[in-house]
């Protein structure tokens, strides 16, 4: 399959002001256009006036933002007609499975997924708006109680990357059970858990380097020897063997497919 020309930004949640000067510095230009989706924000005018000021503020003043819910409906021409025309979009944080409820499946979606596929696309993200990138995500499992099976639930995600798990908030909210166990669920998939103020960017849909000032850990469960996943009952531990960890700081490279380090680039 063809590698997407289209480029993904994920940041672990947080502060986002560094996310948004590499936007910013990297990516855009005065007259590029960008599209704020708030659909996961809990408020959403806030959220997207807030997004359309901190882009202003850079520099970049061709920045509006849509809300799609219950009450506001994806495939709206104007919608379309922007999607269309945008250069960055951008999806907030809160809820993810918000984010999948209201877009999943309509046509404001499938043109965003074919033109990640074939344009120089930016889809961006903090939080939930990271969290629902790939075609699965996690979206329940909570401290040491992810570990017992059942706890950690996982959904279908937005599907602009496939076989991996993007979760958020890692360090700071204790994560690391819940995408342990959604790896040994799945053990085709990567889990790249970001902390906060810590994001990848995902180029070719395989090359993810690391940006921010704190850990992304990645977890590989290819090389899995044991598991009784499948064999316990509901609300029992999970054991797993030989599930293997990387912990990836800025300028880190990891390689999705070929599951491989690169070195720290150098200035």
């Amino acid at each position: 399959m063809k590698a997407p020309k289209g480029t993904l930004i994920a940041l672990g949640g947080g502060g986002d002001d560094g996310l948004i000067k590499l936007i910013e510095s990297e990516y855009c230009h005065e007259k590029s256009a960008i599209e704020v989706v708030t659909t996961a924000a809990p408020e959403p005018e806030e959220s997207g006036k807030a997004y359309v000021e901190a882009f202003e503020e850079t520099g970049l003043p061709n920045v509006r933002f849509m809300h799609i819910d219950e009450n506001n409906e994806a495939d709206k021409a104007d919608y379309i007609k922007r999607i269309k025309a945008a250069d960055v979009i951008f999806f907030t944080g809160g809820d993810q499975r918000r984010i999948l409820e209201f877009l999943k499946g309509t046509e404001v979606h499938k043109i965003m997924r074919e033109r990640y596929r074939t344009d120089d696309l930016i889809i961006a993200g903090t939080s939930a708006g990271s969290a629902a990138m790939s075609d699965r995500m996690i979206y329940e499992g909570y401290g040491p109680y992810a570990l017992e099976k059942g706890r950690t639930k996982t959904s279908a995600g937005l599907s602009f990357i496939h076989k991996v798990y993007i979760d958020t908030h890692f360090t700071e909210r204790g994560r690391f059970g819940r995408l342990s166990i959604a790896v040994s669920q799945h053990p085709e998939y990567i889990g790249i858990g970001l902390g906060e103020e810590t994001g990848i960017i995902i180029r070719e849909g395989n090359l993810v380097e690391v940006f921010g000032i704190g850990v992304v850990t990645i977890i590989d469960g290819s090389e899995i020897k044991y598991s009784n996943i499948h064999e316990v009952e509901h609300g029992l531990p999970i054991a797993v063997e030989h599930l293997v960890m990387h912990l990836l700081v800025e300028g880190q490279q990891y390689c999705i497919r070929e599951k491989e380090i690169k070195p720290v680039l150098k200035n």
